[in-house]
């Protein structure tokens, strides 16, 4: 299921979805957009930039958002924690920090662009399976808080809307030091 970007700004029922995971996917699909056009055509330099020692790069912010995607795809559709073999494979991303900076670095953005394509496909095949009345499955949460399914799944893109705000900032740290190649828009 792609974006259908003659519908982006609408908000509405889509093919193989029920109505409220249109809605959900509909919101989805402009965060993501909106994501996409800012590090589309970003360098590995680019990428990598920290604005400071313990910064998080663009790199790893992307990698955060598939990893926060696979968290939730987890909790919700299995009610489970990562598997430790899972966690080997995303802990960095999750954890950012250190961690991040020691794994994730040196891939160019055709790297972050299919690990977030591949995971929203999972995520996407998923919704068409479920009921709307699963979005409404509540469960204990954060600080031990009822959750819905709807709630986790909007911060997915909370998330992602999030740090993309923090890539506009890298972006603008990256452009204006001197020495570094210009980034052309924000």
């Amino acid at each position: 299921m792609d974006m259908d970007m003659d519908r982006l700004f609408l908000i509405e029922k889509m093919p193989n979805l029920s109505l409220e995971f249109s809605r959900l996917v509909s919101m989805m699909n402009y965060a993501r957009f909106t994501t996409l056009r800012d590090v589309s055509d970003l360098s590995v330099k680019e990428l990598d930039f920290l604005s400071y020692d313990h910064a998080n790069s663009i790199g790893m912010l992307l990698l955060h958002m598939a990893a926060v995607e696979v968290a939730y795809q987890v909790h919700t559709f299995e009610n489970r924690d990562l598997t430790a073999n899972e966690l080997s494979i995303w802990e960095p991303a999750l954890q950012l920090g250190e961690l991040g900076r020691e794994k994730i670095k040196n891939y160019p953005i055709e790297f972050y662009l299919e690990k977030l394509h591949t995971v929203r496909h999972n995520t996407l095949q998923r919704f068409q399976t479920l009921p709307d009345e699963w979005l409404y499955t509540t469960t204990p949460f954060w600080y031990d808080k009822p959750s819905n399914n709807y709630f986790k799944w909007f911060h997915v893109f909370e998330d992602e809307i999030s740090h993309r705000g923090q890539i506009r900032i890298i972006k603008n740290c990256y452009k204006s030091r001197p020495n570094k190649e210009k980034i052309d828009s924000i």
